[in-house]
């Protein structure tokens, strides 16, 4: 596939409002985005692969998987700069180290937030 996947959690309302807020389609062309909680057959493939969805989210881009940081790394740095949301993701997460530190606080809150919503793990 040309320009770029994303399985995210749908239920998850920062994941969800993330990848629609990313400004892809400028940079990379075609977007695609999977709920991980769909019975997409990308979903059972990057579980065969041995990522943990419940744990990140993962984005297919020229024949490599990006989980979790090294996720949202990318993708801020393919997304356009436009819109003040866009512009301080890609200040923050652009930068490898605030992205590989600030990922775990992050999916601490999605878990938690998840769990007040009474959510499921991903399965």
């Amino acid at each position: 596939m040309e320009g770029i996947e994303i399985i995210y959690d749908g239920e998850c309302p920062f994941c969800s409002r993330y990848v629609m807020m990313t400004r892809l389609r400028d940079t990379v062309g075609r977007v695609r985005l999977v709920d991980a909680r769909s019975n997409d057959p990308v979903v059972s493939k990057i579980k065969e692969l041995g990522f943990d969805l419940n744990e990140g989210m993962v984005a297919r881009y020229r024949g490599q998987n990006y989980f979790g940081a090294d996720c949202i790394h990318l993708l801020s740095i393919l997304s356009s700069k436009s819109g003040t949301l866009n512009r301080l993701s890609s200040t923050l997460f652009s930068n490898r180290y605030i992205a590989t530190i600030s990922y775990p606080v992050l999916r601490a809150g999605r878990n938690a937030t998840l769990r007040i919503m009474g959510s499921r793990p991903i399965g």
